[in-house]
């Protein structure tokens, strides 16, 4: 119950009553809670953080100060090269390297680890031989082809697969048989995109040769090699005088991979990864 000149309390007065003259009274005068020092300096650090943020993602090399947002300006500086003009971003079908073999991807399949590095690519498929005075894919029907370096992150090998493309099944098919029949006919490329010209080593041991796979009008060729400067895992004498050598044992008791195996577990994976990109085309 009031009376007559009293007024309704509203939400915000004190206790006593006195918000209105606090604030200087009258019908008209703003009855709420002056905001303090600390709300005021909250709500400023949570609009600063906001800006800050969106600043720093729409910026031009995104994950610089962020990780996750994307690779940094550092990162793009280290892009691999790719030797060729881009394909025609009218073919479906184009040979794209990011498309299969994106860069900031590792190649991971069973134990092997692997990261792209540089690439070559082109229209004429003569240019993926290693000997281009060949006729091997001269009138062989191939339209495009894409050949990638690819380093091991946890071994020391390197390899190189050619991905060639075909106008049909058939066409593939006798490529695939040609190309098995001469080893070491197309280009192996290092991580710079330079082609390897130095002369395969062991061809002829298991694991080194390469992996012929046509894989529906698609042919994938792969091979791995050792790096000139690579510690192959090898025997070590056991310490008692006149007794056989002894596999050197890894850290977790099992003996060490073979040369030939790691080049065996690299071109596998490797070639497995080219060819699940064509399975169902």
């Amino acid at each position: 119950m009031t009376t007559q000149g009293e007024r309704t309390p509203t939400p915000g007065d004190g206790q006593t009553g006195q918000a209105g003259q606090r604030f200087g009274g009258g019908a008209g005068a703003y009855r709420g809670r002056r905001p303090s020092a600390r709300r005021l300096i909250g709500w400023t650090a949570v609009v600063g953080v906001v800006v800050a943020g969106g600043w720093i993602i729409t910026r031009p090399n995104p994950g610089d100060y962020i990780p996750g947002l994307g690779p940094s300006a550092k990162d793009a500086a280290r892009t691999p090269p790719v030797v060729g003009a881009p394909p025609p971003p009218t073919d479906p079908e184009a040979l794209n390297v990011e498309t299969y073999f994106p860069s900031q991807r590792l190649i991971e399949l069973g134990a092997y680890k692997g990261k792209r590095n540089g690439a070559r690519r082109g229209e004429n498929c003569v240019e993926a031989q290693q000997d281009r005075a060949q006729d091997l894919l001269k009138d062989s029907g191939c339209q495009a082809y894409l050949t990638v370096s690819v380093t091991g992150q946890d071994k020391p090998v390197l390899s190189s697969v050619t991905i060639l493309r075909f106008a049909d099944q058939a066409a593939a098919g006798r490529a695939a048989e040609a190309l098995r029949a001469k080893p070491g006919a197309l280009a192996f490329i290092l991580p710079n995109a330079d082609v390897d010209n130095s002369p395969a080593t062991a061809a002829a041991k298991p694991g080194t040769e390469p992996r012929v796979e046509a894989v529906g009008h698609y042919v994938t060729v792969t091979s791995s090699r050792l790096p000139a400067d690579a510690h192959a895992p090898s025997a070590t004498p056991s310490t008692v005088p006149g007794s056989a050598p002894a596999a050197s044992p890894s850290a977790s008791g099992t003996a060490a991979p073979t040369p030939e195996q790691v080049l065996d577990e690299a071109t596998r994976a490797v070639s497995y990864t080219a060819g699940a990109q064509f399975v169902w085309m």
